[in-house]
């Protein structure tokens, strides 16, 4: 896959070029088997959530972490990306940086499940 530089200007070609390498990074995403697994969650969820939750906001607030989730996972898989991009050694730091990202995940499913709870109970 083609890196496309973004567009300096202001005009609509930034924003499409913007939107071309945003796909970019939805095929990316979608061929780790973690976002995979998590998308699946999100779109399962989803219907549930806007069946459960009683108004808009708490709607929003249901379906607004799983959204969560995913934005977490991508950011999480650039993080080991570029780790990996910069050495294939054991590393401390590197180390450091993945397991933070994972622990990231962790915490956005965590905050997922209460407001679940704080929602539906």
């Amino acid at each position: 896959m083609a890196f496309h530089e973004p567009d300096r200007s202001l005009g609509p070609s930034r924003i499409f070029a913007a939107a071309r390498n945003s796909m970019a990074g939805l095929r990316w995403a979608l061929a780790e088997p973690a976002f995979v697994q998590e998308l699946l969650l999100v779109v399962a969820a989803t219907p549930l959530a806007l069946w459960l939750g009683h108004g808009r906001v708490e709607r929003a607030l249901l379906v607004g972490v799983l959204v969560l989730i995913l934005v977490v996972e991508i950011a999480n898989t650039a993080i080991e990306r570029a780790c990996d991009a910069v050495t294939a050694e054991e590393n401390h730091n590197v180390r450091m940086a993945k397991d933070l990202g994972s622990l990231a995940v962790l915490m956005s499913f965590v905050l997922a499940a209460a407001v679940w709870a704080l929602v539906l109970l």
